[in-house]
Formats: structure tokens, C-alpha cells, sequence
């Protein structure tokens, strides 16, 4: 297990949503949440459900971003996915991220890097959860995207 990680909006989100918060803990006992991730989630409301794991989940870390290298700014990237990669690169971390633009920048740049839907198939391979399917299908209750083609193949990757 890495001791932090960076997770930008949509991964926290979807995770928060679907009661599925604790499933961060297998991989990272302390995720950073990007400032700039962080108020746009504040933004939402003090009632939102991911406003209130941030306020109140003391793993989940606030941390502010100094510097964007040019290497992600030449992305374009929203600021949260600009701002995640950022404190991952600088920090030799792994960045939590959904965004296929922001996946394909962390690649180019050797960041390593884990989706929403990862997060569930290693936490089924890793014993954490008996099932990866409920998981994901509350998660896709709770806005999760997927087509029915991604959403088989990763439940056979766990043999599901």
C-alpha cells in the first residue's frame, strides 16, 4: 500500500456518493486533495456528501499546489486534473484520475495512474471487497459512466 496519493473531483465524487469513500484506504493511508479540487467540490455546497467527506475525513488531505509544470499545462487540462498531476509529479505519487485526456498526460509523463474503476478491481483483487459488480453498479447509480462493453470486461478481469 502507498502511504499518499492525489485523487482529483470525479474519482472522490463517485467514491463519496456511493458510500465506497473507504475504499481509497487499500491503496493510500493518506490521499491529497488538491485545493483547487477541494473548492470546486466546496462549491457544490456544504451539504454535498463529497464536501463533507473532505471537511470531515481526516485522511483526506488538503494540500495547496504551488506550481504547474509547463509539460501539464500544455495539456489544457481543467484546473483540478492540472492541479492532481501536478502535486503526483512533484511528489513521485499516484494520481487517481478519470479524465482520458488527464490519464493519457500522466502516461506522457510517467506519473502513475488509477481510475475510479481500478480503484474497484483492485480492491476485489486485493480481498478488500468479495465483488466488484455492486460496487460499480452503485457507483453508476451515482453518475458513474460506463458502457456495457467496459463495464464487462473489467468484471471478467476479476473473474466476475
Amino acid at each position: 500500500m502507498a502511504e499518499t496519493a492525489v485523487i482529483n473531483a470525479s474519482p472522490l465524487i463517485f467514491l463519496a456518493r456511493s458510500r465506497h469513500l473507504d475504499l481509497l484506504q487499500g491503496f493510500a493511508s493518506t490521499v491529497w486533495v488538491p485545493a483547487t479540487v477541494a473548492n470546486e467540490i466546496a462549491r457544490r455546497g456544504r451539504r454535498d456528501i463529497t464536501a463533507l467527506a473532505i471537511e470531515n475525513t481526516a485522511w483526506l488531505i488538503t494540500q495547496p499546489v504551488s506550481d504547474i509544470s509547463t509539460l501539464i499545462l500544455e495539456w489544457r487540462l481543467g484546473p483540478g486534473e492540472s492541479a492532481t498531476l501536478a502535486l503526483a509529479q512533484a511528489h513521485g505519487l499516484e494520481a487517481i484520475i478519470d479524465d482520458p485526456a488527464g490519464r493519457k498526460c500522466a502516461a506522457s509523463l510517467g506519473i502513475p495512474v488509477r481510475g475510479t474503476l481500478g480503484i474497484v478491481l483492485a480492491a476485489k483483487q486485493r480481498g478488500l471487497i468479495p465483488q466488484a459488480r455492486p460496487v460499480i453498479e452503485d457507483m453508476m447509480s451515482a453518475g458513474l459512466y460506463l458502457s456495457r462493453r467496459v463495464l464487462e470486461q473489467a468484471l471478467r478481469r476479476v473473474r466476475e
